[in-house]
């Protein structure tokens, strides 16, 4: 591996495709409920690819997230979401990322990508902490990343609106997007 000033603050950087282990990453959202608190869920079901390049600016990133296995620990709630009002896995099984660049700002990385989600596609950027690379107990290598977005639900055709006597909606436009994934290197 060259070390580029892109790799050069990465500590033990590693170049190859990683795969996301579910039993130690989480995908994870929140949205406003009744204007005053969060309802948060995780998608339990997914596959995440992330090539790490020579270079960092050169990786790239591809998920697929099953809706069906949306949890909120609720379970009305989450036959709910899975309906037509919200994210009509009937007709919508997966949400899909792909990246189409990495950039490095003055706070850290940002993966530019695609997300369609209900049928619609849309650029969506991801901030990125890049945690940290290295061996596991079994002779494997790890790389564990942090991510945040946000997207307006809205933009991608979840239109419901219940409103509120006193004002506002039963359920906030802004949906904060977590990821924590902790990827193994492939042989």
């Amino acid at each position: 591996m060259s070390i580029t000033p892109a790799t050069v603050a990465i500590p033990s950087y590693l170049v190859g495709t990683w795969k996301a282990d579910p039993a130690h990453s989480e995908i994870a959202f929140s949205v406003r409920h009744l204007m005053i608190s969060k309802a948060r869920g995780r998608f339990t079901a997914y596959d995440v690819t992330i090539v790490t390049g020579e270079d960092l600016l050169d990786s790239s990133v591809v998920a697929t997230i099953d809706l069906a296995s949306v949890d909120t620990g609720n379970a009305t709630r989450d036959d709910h979401l899975r309906t037509a009002d919200y994210l009509e896995v009937g007709k919508y099984p997966t949400m899909d990322y792909r990246s189409t660049g990495v950039r490095r700002t003055d706070d850290g990385w940002i993966i530019d990508g695609e997300l369609t989600l209900h049928g619609v596609t849309r650029q969506v950027p991801l901030a990125v902490e890049v945690n940290g690379f290295g061996p596991d107990q079994w002779g494997g290598q790890r790389a564990g990343f942090s991510a945040t977005a946000q997207i307006n639900r809205r933009d991608f055709g979840i239109d419901i609106t219940v409103p509120l006597d006193a004002g506002g909606v039963a359920v906030g436009d802004t949906v904060s997007i977590g990821l924590e994934i902790e990827a193994v290197l492939q042989k």
